[in-house]
């Protein structure tokens, strides 16, 4: 099972073509799907954008933080922070989905827009590099869930391939990664700390970034403003455990709401191609729930539509995903919808199941669909 793309973290444009290295064999299936629904998309509106629902978060979010910040200062060192901490922690998630849209060109029609938008949110606010999180991410919606090319999918604590069991395991290792499923989510608790370390890493790394000086400073006056506020605030038992709290719901919420997209879909190998929708849509996972989990999981859970159409404003996704199931289903292509809870369960087993050596954990509709091409 193997796949290549030809989507970066802009997306391709509604109307790109079919993205290179797929040659139909059948009527059936045509380099023309993704362009014949590009088209469709484009006819329905959906890829107008949407100042004021985005004008209308860009100008909450200092609000909310000024709000936040003279909460906290006004409570004072007291235990009863660790109930802000949570509360900020969800801040920053949802701030980060905000950076998110931005980074994918949801909310501009100018991309110099767009990119410094992302940039004050992700750096200033949310103290993640924006150009970390473009070398990241392009990768990945480039070949998602491809072995090799998908840096998710390349993580150096879980295995989601055999060949990273075997290339992992040792007298040390072996148990824990057998049990690797059950230390999954308590291991999100740390992502929040990696985020922040990964995001400095990159700005300070020789590897070429954009607005180096400006995502450094930044990330200083994000992070050391912050960490130095608390320490004012608080007492260092308070102030430590307040960190703790915060570091790891945010870790967790971040981790939580990726990990349902793509983990426990199939796995690509490096050799097989398929055509740009097929290499999406397959390799994706929608999650059911309504209003409210399109607000707890930033509209993330239209990862199929998102996929597919990067640059389609938020807000439209849930309108995208009724005709691209639809379309999905006229061509035969395997359309995954799941609730939010089942997803969780989906990918323990997934995780479980591949650390416990077995090369296949599940049928594959891959194999099927590489066939008819």
């Amino acid at each position: 099972m193997t796949i290549t793309v030809r989507a970066n973290a802009d997306a391709p444009d509604p109307d790109p073509g079919p993205g290179p290295g797929s040659t139909p064999r059948t009527p059936r299936v045509t380099t023309n799907d993704y362009t014949e629904l590009s088209r469709m998309v484009l006819q329905s509106g959906l890829m107008r954008r949407r100042y004021g629902y985005y004008w209308t978060k860009l100008c909450a979010v200092p609000l909310v933080f000024l709000v936040a910040g003279a909460a906290f200062v006004l409570i004072g060192d007291t235990w009863w922070q660790l109930f802000m901490a949570a509360g900020f922690a969800v801040l920053f998630t949802q701030t980060a989905f905000l950076g998110h849209d931005a980074a994918h060109r949801q909310i501009f029609i100018s991309g110099k827009w767009n990119d410094w938008t992302s940039l004050v949110i992700g750096n200033l606010f949310v103290g993640m590099s924006y150009g970390w999180w473009q070398h990241k991410h392009t990768r990945h919606h480039s070949n998602p869930n491809k072995e090799g090319s998908d840096p998710d999918i390349d993580l150096p604590v879980i295995s989601f391939t055999h060949e990273q069991v075997e290339r992992r395991r040792n007298a040390v290792t072996t148990w824990l990664i057998a049990h690797q499923g059950v230390f999954f989510f308590p291991i999100l608790l740390l992502e929040g700390l990696s985020l922040h370390a990964s995001s400095v890493r990159r700005v300070f790394a020789r590897d070429h970034v954009d607005r180096r000086w400006v995502e450094m400073t930044f990330l200083v006056v994000r992070l050391g403003g912050y960490v130095t506020l608390i320490f004012l605030v608080l007492s260092p038992g308070v102030a430590a455990a307040f960190l703790g709290v915060q570091l790891g719901l945010f870790g967790f919420y971040m981790g939580a709401s990726f990990a349902p997209n793509h983990k426990g879909m199939p796995i690509v190998p490096k050799s097989m191609k398929l055509d740009f929708l097929r290499r999406q849509v397959l390799m994706s996972r929608n999650i059911r729930g309504g209003r409210f989990v399109d607000v707890l999981m930033g509209g993330l859970n239209y990862q199929i539509e998102h996929h597919l159409f990067p640059s389609m404003p938020r807000p439209h996704l849930h309108r995208a995903a009724p005709m691209i199931a639809e379309y999905c289903r006229e061509k035969d292509v395997s359309y995954m919808l799941t609730g939010l809870w089942e997803s969780y369960g989906i990918v323990i087993r997934h995780i479980n199941r591949v650390g416990l050596g077995e090369r296949d954990p599940f049928d594959c509709p891959l194999a099927s669909q590489r066939l008819s091409i």
